[in-house]
């Protein structure tokens, strides 16, 4: 992976001491490498905090040193805009699902690390980066969104907020629409309290099929640039009618 960026980038990068980064201007990342902004650093949770209000995230593959991106085109979804299927909708009345957060936030990474359609470019959820968003998690940056049925845990997702924005690291399913789920009682607890947006970074099909719409990254710097200074408690998913409000509203009934 690496190799190969650093082949094709047109680019200067960034190298970044690993005791005190300093991460440069997110716009002079790499237009050519899908914006591979720095090389180094650390996993710090200062530093991951300073790279998400900076509107850059780290993704690197199990053989790689640590890359910070920030990308040319930015995936985004706004809470009210999740799109949902007749099926999906059909699927959740038929299901009694359970929605809690931040409950067993760790096995949530961890069956993320596992699953096999965490990223569109393979694996990058290394033991150091489990660790690492744990640590997030403990000082009360890092959120998880659990989805059970019968009792055992089928599908989440995680990921970090900023001020009004939540940054969606990775999900995972073990039943079909399980993660789907996940990303619905989000958008609805996002709602409640006001986030403005759900960060998806980078831009897939399935993404897209649920509401999300790729921005430039001036259009996202811009955003985030107002949306980080915002103080928003993290809101209450341990109401397990979450979906009975959902299914009250005209949404649903969207193609």
């Amino acid at each position: 992976m690496l190799s190969d960026i650093l082949t094709s980038s047109s680019m200067p990068i960034s190298y970044l001491d690993p005791s005190n980064p300093e991460f440069p201007d997110p716009n002079s990342a790499s237009q050519s490498m899908d914006g591979l902004l720095a090389i180094g650093g650390n996993l710090h949770t200062q530093t991951l905090l300073t790279a998400y209000r900076k509107g850059i995230f780290p993704w690197y593959g199990k053989e790689d040193p640590l890359l910070w991106w920030s990308p040319p085109e930015r995936c985004i979804l706004r809470p009210h805009n999740i799109h949902i299927s007749r099926s999906l909708k059909r699927d959740i009345k038929r299901n009694r699902y359970s929605i809690t957060s931040d409950s067993v936030f760790n096995k949530i990474v961890q069956e993320c690390s596992r699953d096999g359609n965490r990223k569109i470019k393979g694996s990058w959820i290394t033991p150091d980066m489990e660790e690492a968003y744990c640590r997030l998690h403990v000082a009360g940056a890092a959120h998880s969104i659990e989805v059970w049925l019968n009792g055992e845990l089928i599908g989440g997702l995680y990921g970090v907020a900023i001020g009004g924005i939540f940054c969606g690291e990775s999900m995972f399913s073990s039943v079909p629409n399980a993660s789907k789920v996940a990303l619905i009682a989000l958008c609805e607890g996002l709602k409640k309290v006001g986030f403005s947006l759900i960060d998806c970074q980078l831009v897939t099909p399935h993404l897209e099929s649920l509401g999300a719409k790729p921005i430039s990254r001036s259009d996202f710097l811009n955003i985030l640039g107002v949306q980080r200074y915002r103080n928003i408690d993290w809101p209450n998913f341990d109401d397990n009618d979450i979906f009975a409000k959902v299914c009250d509203r005209a949404i649903l009934g969207r193609q």
